[in-house]
């Protein structure tokens, strides 16, 4: 294990015994990011929902399965992306996280996660990603580019949840993967040029 892979295993530990906030009171399970740190596409989505807080992974439950579905389509799989959440453990009801529980854990652990992981390209899925990585608030506006930001490059699109319950975003959060793993190739080609 390199150090890298160690030094997010300690912050996956730390996520998992988390009592900074009141989330912590109320989940099964805290939910630390999960996959793979090598190929640096780092996907992050809003909190875990309710088979994400029993089973203690990300991306497991309805979105889960979507999110699969779009990633092989698009020629990529679980097993290429690291995926993560902004707040690590599930707000009651699903409700949206509060501006404080985004704070916290992305003062304490999305950042640290980002900075181990150092993405290639950070996939930025639902508003609340949007508005606490990059402080935007119209998902309309954004969808579907790529933004640089400080010394990270953002691409923006839905929720795979949202895709449950409208059925016309499903098309759009497919092709924006297949979009993704287009940048992901082409940033890779451009790199392998250089050389």
């Amino acid at each position: 294990m390199n150090r890298q892979d160690q030094n997010l295993n300690i912050l996956n530990e730390q996520v998992v015994e988390c009592i900074l906030c009141d989330l912590s009171k109320t989940r099964t399970h805290a939910v630390p990011g999960h996959g793979n740190t090598t190929d640096k596409i780092l996907m992050i989505g809003e909190a875990p929902g309710k088979n994400e807080d029993l089973k203690g992974v990300p991306f497991v439950g309805s979105a889960g399965k979507i999110l699969d579905l779009a990633l092989s389509e698009s020629g990529l799989n679980r097993n290429d992306v690291y995926i993560t959440n902004v707040v690590k453990c599930r707000p009651p009801g699903n409700r949206v996280p509060t501006d404080k529980e985004i704070e916290i854990c992305t003062n304490n652990y999305l950042k640290k996660e980002i900075k181990l992981i150092s993405p290639k390209v950070i996939c930025i899925m639902g508003v609340t990603a949007l508005k606490s990585l990059l402080g935007y608030g119209n998902m309309g506006k954004y969808r579907g580019r790529t933004i640089n930001h400080g010394s990270n490059k953002y691409f923006v699109t839905y929720h795979p949840a949202a895709t449950i319950y409208n059925s016309k975003l499903k098309e759009i959060f497919f092709a924006d993967i297949k979009k993704l793993h287009q940048i992901i190739k082409k940033d890779s080609n451009t790199m392998e040029n250089y050389f």
